[in-house]
């Protein structure tokens, strides 16, 4: 059924006017950003195959792939999935990185005090990421943050990650000492002997220059330990929290 022919109390936009967004589902969230849904196509062997309205469609995307799965996608994979075009993936991409700018709004940390506070700024931006992200955090002398600059997205290789690229920003924007932290999307954050290459590379570079690299901060996940006598720390309690970052410092 088409959307225009589906009476008023069951279109989305016309819920979405009369109740808020709140009563309604996922799917018709949906099918407001998506606004359409498949127009009748021809099969391979030249059979008409029916159209779907995006409200069908949107049932369809979260029933298949559910949202999380969905938003880990890349915009090629999406791409690949029916009825998603350039359009609709785009869309939906960049609903989910209003998300995550969102949920980074309202974090109230300025100031880095431990890699903890590092952790804590990234967990958001990078918790569904799928590639290695490479962030250079810019800090004045007073380790107040002046920015984040995404250097690189993909395998981390020494090959790509150039110091040239990571101490750039910092001197366009002035700051006096630096943070290079990136991701592990296996939620492992133990450093790889390339990671561990790396950090002491730009570290004795940043001496050179005079930009201090206070540290290196891998973003994993942090879970919930039972029975893994001395990984888990000893609090009395027989589930504990792990942390989900490594930290250069912390392991010096």
């Amino acid at each position: 059924m088409r959307i225009a022919d589906m009476p008023d109390s069951s279109k989305p936009r016309e819920r979405f006017l009369k109740l808020g967004p709140e009563a309604l589902s996922d799917a018709e969230l949906f099918a407001i950003i998506l606004r359409t849904g498949v127009g009748i196509t021809n099969d391979e062997n030249g059979n008409k195959v029916p159209g779907e309205n995006v409200v069908d469609m949107s049932n369809r995307l979260i029933a298949e792939y559910g949202l999380d799965k969905l938003f880990e996608c890349s915009l090629k994979e999406l791409q690949q999935i029916k009825g998603i075009g350039p359009s609709k993936s785009m869309q939906l991409l960049a609903m989910a990185e209003l998300g995550k700018r969102h949920a980074q709004s309202k974090n109230p940390i300025t100031k880095i005090t431990n890699a903890e506070d590092v952790y804590n700024y990234f967990k958001d931006k990078l918790r569904d990421e799928m590639q290695e992200c490479f962030y250079v955090l810019l800090l004045n002398n007073q380790n107040i943050i002046v920015k984040e600059e995404l250097i690189t997205k993909g395998v981390l290789d020494s090959a790509i990650v150039h110091p040239r690229e990571i101490f750039r920003p910092a001197i366009k924007n002035s700051a006096k000492k630096i943070i290079l932290v990136h991701n592990h999307p296996s939620g492992n954050p133990n450093p790889s002997d390339e990671d561990l290459e790396i950090t002491e590379k730009i570290i004795n570079l940043g001496k050179e220059i005079d930009i201090k690299v206070l540290d290196h901060v891998i973003v994993g996940e942090a879970v919930q330990e039972e029975g893994m006598g001395d990984m888990v720390r000893d609090s009395g309690s027989e589930t504990e929290e792990r942390k989900g970052w490594w930290s250069w410092v912390e392991d010096k």
